[in-house]
């Protein structure tokens, strides 16, 4: 793909993503979707946040193709570093987390993850639009450009990093409000939690790998640095 039409496609990604995000800040309005988002609002669910993650994903990704054309490569090597860490660390495994973690749940129990009354407030096109669609946009950008992996050590660190900050936001959530962000965790024991995010982590850390080996098998190492990868 040329690069005029790989900015184009960035542009188009990023504008969806800051539609749904706009869309989703404006749903408070309503009383009955306001009653979902209290005690923490909107940013207590990973999705939101996959949400804003893509759309500043994209916009950075955008920027890098509108400067690369302006100054060259060399000139912006930062940009191009920061859209890398930032895609391999994060947008993809979250992206990819969010996909499969949400229809697994929903198709073995959907009252554990997204409450059959949540359909009557939310349209279905937008449930797919924050669960599914984000899955094929992480995919094309794999196969769309080649992406430089940061060490696994680095990598897997930032992803645990942000996996911590999550965690402990819901658990602040329900030690101030006494309620769980999803239903699924009112389910479980202190024991079943612990191991449900220790295995959730576990889960992100072998997407963070499988995508840093689609990375390869696409591009090769023509985008790797010269080091000994840990």
């Amino acid at each position: 793909m040329t690069r005029t039409c790989t900015c184009i496609y960035h542009f188009l990604v990023l504008s969806w993503y800051i539609f749904l995000n706009y869309y989703i800040s404006q749903q408070g309005g309503d009383q009955q979707k306001s009653k979902i988002f209290l005690n923490g609002g909107h940013w207590k669910y990973l999705t939101f946040l996959n949400l804003l993650l893509q759309a500043i994903f994209f916009g950075v990704a955008c920027m890098e193709d509108v400067l690369k054309r302006i100054k060259g490569e060399k000139d912006i090597k930062f940009m191009t570093t920061f859209r890398d860490l930032l895609f391999t660390t994060l947008a993809f495994p979250i992206s990819t987390f969010v996909f499969l973690s949400f229809w697994i749940l929903f198709l073995y129990d959907r009252e554990l993850v997204y409450p059959k009354a949540l359909d009557g407030i939310f349209p279905v096109w937008l449930n797919h639009a924050m669960h599914t669609s984000i899955l094929p946009f992480s995919l094309v950008e794999v196969m769309l450009r080649p992406h430089c992996y940061p060490r696994k050590k680095k990598g897997l660190t930032v992803l645990a990093g942000a996996s911590i900050m999550y965690i402990t936001r819901v658990l602040w959530i329900y030690s101030d409000t006494g309620t769980w962000v999803y239903p699924v965790f009112a389910k479980l024991s202190p024991v079943g939690l612990t191991a449900f995010f220790s295995l959730s982590y576990i889960f992100s850390a072998g997407i963070y790998l499988l995508g840093e080996k689609l990375n390869h098998w696409k591009w090769g190492d023509a985008m790797q640095p010269r080091k000994k990868r840990k």
